[in-house]
């Protein structure tokens, strides 16, 4: 190890703690540093490359060091860095608003910017609350939130996940929403009798009994569109989201998406909500909007909702909501070129190729004998591990033996990080097809070798 390698690990570990990390291990491992980028690599300060198998935590899209990114950064940068929206308009968010909007589902015409996921559903549920006060419908002041959800680390946003790890501890300081059963297929959380389709989507009348009890106290329903992230990749049948939406509107409840990690080409779609055509009330954007580049997150909404808090000064009807960094010209900048790229390499229509590649290559992982399920939507996967296939049993959390099939897979030059014991595989949209099929066979040997004790 280099002794610049040595340093910088004992100043990381006497001065930074790391999110979702056990410290205590943390300081008594080694671990890499990373120092450079170059397309789909990452390269740690021993010059290792290694291939970045889980998109920088969904964020990088059209590849590390995008020429097109580094120079819209640093010609902005030529201008201005920052100033604030608040009394002041900026030329990137107002450029950067009018191409969000062109790209959005039908309807979204408004842009809230700020900086991260959680923020950007904590904005939609604060505006979702007081569209009903300010248009005489004080009474709808809940939400309906779904199974497995994991929307942010605010509290608003905590209050609507239920990711025990995530939320448990701070559950006397968060608003309870009412919950309704997401399609987790393998482990069915409605118990149905038959799998899908015959089970014709049984989850789906538990959330309609939920509106038809409650809709009179619900505000809206957050939802993450196709796809659960942090729930293990757990992805919804086709048909069920058109289907959230039809109902959200028959009984007069708000819809938010949350594609924080969805958005932006992640499904094969530009959003989840392309893929069955709705358009809901609210579509939360981060991660993938500046391409991985600079922390930035939208929260798109409709001319209804907007209109609802216009009015005189002293009727104090405003949005009273904001982030210093709101509208940041950097981050526009670079969400702005971001979309650029989209357009002028034609990614959506080039990622089909990559898309169908990418699922051959998941077909073999159902044979190994601890896999208990693969699931894959556009260019992400999960890949669920288990003690036992037949009973569908899970290994005991302290076996950790997804992190240590995502270590496996490290020592192949293929960073990965499980949840739990999903193994999760998400290459950039970038990605080569030799590159895919590298981050699939890294993947594939890691998990045969820890949990087969084969080489593969």
């Amino acid at each position: 190890m280099k002794k610049k390698t040595a340093g910088l690990i004992g100043l990381d570990k006497n001065h930074v703690w790391h999110p979702f990390t056990q410290m205590r291990e943390w300081e008594a491992s080694e671990h890499l540093v990373i120092e450079r980028g170059q397309g789909s690599y990452l390269i740690d300060t021993e010059g290792r490359r290694y291939l970045d198998g889980v998109s920088s935590l969904w964020v990088n899209v059209h590849g590390h060091r995008k020429r097109e990114v580094d120079r819209a950064i640093k010609e902005q940068l030529g201008r201005i860095a920052h100033s604030t929206l608040l009394g002041l308009a900026n030329v990137p968010s107002i450029e950067l608003a009018e191409r969000l909007v062109k790209v959005a589902p039908k309807g979204l015409k408004r842009v809230f910017y700020s900086d991260n996921g959680s923020t950007s559903v904590e904005i939609a549920l604060k505006m979702a609350f007081q569209f009903w006060e300010e248009t005489g419908k004080p009474g709808k002041k809940r939400f309906v939130a779904f199974t497995g959800a994991y929307h942010g680390d605010t509290f608003g946003s905590m209050s609507v996940g239920e990711i025990d790890i995530f939320v448990k501890k701070y559950r006397p300081l968060l608003f309870r929403p009412f919950r309704a059963p997401y399609p987790y297929c393998y482990r069915c959380p409605v118990k149905a009798k038959k799998t899908f389709p015959d089970c014709k989507t049984a989850c789906l009348k538990a959330f309609e009994e939920v509106l038809k009890k409650h809709h009179k106290e619900i505000a809206a329903c957050v939802i993450e569109p196709l796809l659960q992230g942090a729930a293990g990749v757990v992805v919804s049948p086709p048909g069920f989201l058109k289907e959230v939406r039809r109902l959200t509107k028959k009984y007069n409840v708000l819809l938010i998406a949350d594609e924080v990690a969805t958005g932006f080409g992640r499904t094969g779609h530009m959003f989840a909500c392309d893929a069955e055509s709705v358009s809901p009330d609210f579509l939360c954007l981060a991660k993938g909007l500046t391409g991985g580049y600079l922390p930035l997150a939208a929260t798109l909404t409709t001319d209804r909702v907007y209109k609802a808090f216009l009015g005189r000064y002293e009727e104090y009807k405003s949005f009273f909501h904001g982030h210093t960094y709101t509208g940041n010209p950097l981050g526009c900048a670079a969400a702005i070129a971001n979309l650029e790229i989209f357009e002028k390499e034609k990614v959506l229509m080039k990622l089909a190729p990559k898309i169908a590649l990418f699922k051959r290559l998941l077909e073999r992982f159902e044979n190994l004998n601890h896999v208990g399920d693969v699931r894959q939507l556009g260019l992400v996967a999960g890949i669920e591990l288990v003690k036992d296939k037949r009973t569908k049993e899970a290994y005991p959390a302290r076996e950790r033996v997804g992190y240590r099939a995502c270590l496996r897979a490290r020592g192949y030059g293929v960073i990965l990080r499980p949840l739990g014991d999903v193994v999760v595989l998400m290459p950039p949209l970038s990605a080569t097809r030799k590159e895919i099929q590298k981050i699939a066979d890294a993947a594939y040997r890691g998990i045969r070798e820890i949990t087969e004790g084969a080489k593969a």
